[in-house]
């Protein structure tokens, strides 16, 4: 009886892990972003520093961790009831852009990617996201 038991937690610890991470979602991929030139050219007055990335660890667990994933890729615990992939920050596609088009994207938001200028109101926190988001290179 015992190790019934057993089979039975390790086929449905499969299969929760299967349908959760393995089978393709039905989400699809958002359309281009239409970033502002003024954005695109903003410079990042927090770069390099040391205190900007792990200040931006915190914020990124805070707001972004349930839609994006612990280390970028998308999969968080709420990304599944999303219509569109939240996107995979390690992608070089995602990390070719500036850091003015980063800031955009995590700020001011669009579509189910909400506006985060009221939860960040300082340009220091804003700016300490961009900068965590950047270590998520591959």
């Amino acid at each position: 009886m015992k190790k019934q038991i057993i089979f039975i937690a390790f086929l449905m610890a499969g299969y929760w892990t299967l349908t959760s991470f393995v089978l393709p979602q039905d989400q699809k991929k958002g359309a281009a972003w239409d970033i502002p030139a003024s954005y695109k050219t903003m410079k990042n007055p927090e770069k390099g520093k040391a205190d900007s990335e792990k200040l931006g660890k915190a914020l990124y667990a805070k707001h972004c961790r349930s839609c994006h994933g612990n280390i970028g890729l998308g999969d968080g615990p709420k990304a599944k009831n999303l219509e569109t992939f939240p996107g995979n920050f390690s992608d070089a596609k995602f990390q070719s852009l500036t850091d003015g088009e980063l800031y955009y994207k995590s700020i001011v938001g669009r579509d189910e990617m909400p506006n985060f200028e009221k939860n960040l109101p300082d340009e220091e926190s804003r700016w300490a996201v961009v900068n965590y988001i950047r270590t998520f290179k591959k």
